[in-house]
């Protein structure tokens, strides 16, 4: 299984390339994706968490599970006016999360696994989820989104758990 980058490797940082085609090959990283994300366990993914420099994210939220979207080049089209504050967290760095506020709906969209372009509605965890995988392809983490000071808070916690 494949392993996730630590917090502050330098690809969470850097804006992901698009995916030109869908190929074998990344419908076999899509998998490992979703096996990272279900192992973690967790409700989203980003290729960038793994160390892979693809705009490329799964997505599930369902509480059945198994029910993975599967994304290549996830574009916000519209979010909602009304927000959500949601605790996020990171498997990049562990053992510390915090609200964070973003639209309680998103309309995105995306190449899907047969290279299809898809527009779909995101609402509740899903949205959440979706916009934090785009952050990161974006080169973007949750923190980013705190104040200065809990930013910083967060990261001396993250830090002192490291050891």
């Amino acid at each position: 299984m494949r392993t996730v980058v630590p917090w502050p490797h330098p690809v969470l940082r850097t804006p992901a390339a698009d995916v030109a085609e869908i190929t074998d090959e990344i419908r076999a990283l899509w998998s490992d994706m979703i096996a990272v994300m279900e192992a973690m366990p967790g409700v989203g993914l980003a290729a960038v968490q793994l160390g892979v420099p693809l705009r490329l994210a799964v997505v599930d939220a369902s509480t059945a599970r198994g029910q993975a979207v599967r994304m290549a080049n996830p574009e916000i089209l519209h979010a909602s006016v009304e927000f959500r504050d949601h605790e996020e967290a990171s498997p990049c760095l562990p053992g510390v999360s915090a609200m964070v506020k973003r639209p309680r709906a998103v309309t995105v969209r995306f190449m899907d696994e047969a290279s299809a372009t898809v527009e779909r509605d995101f609402v509740g965890l899903w949205a959440v989820s979706v916009q934090h995988q785009i952050d990161h392809l974006a080169g973007q983490m949750y923190f980013d989104r705190l104040t200065k000071l809990k930013r910083d808070m967060l990261l001396k916690r993250a830090a002192k758990r490291r050891g």
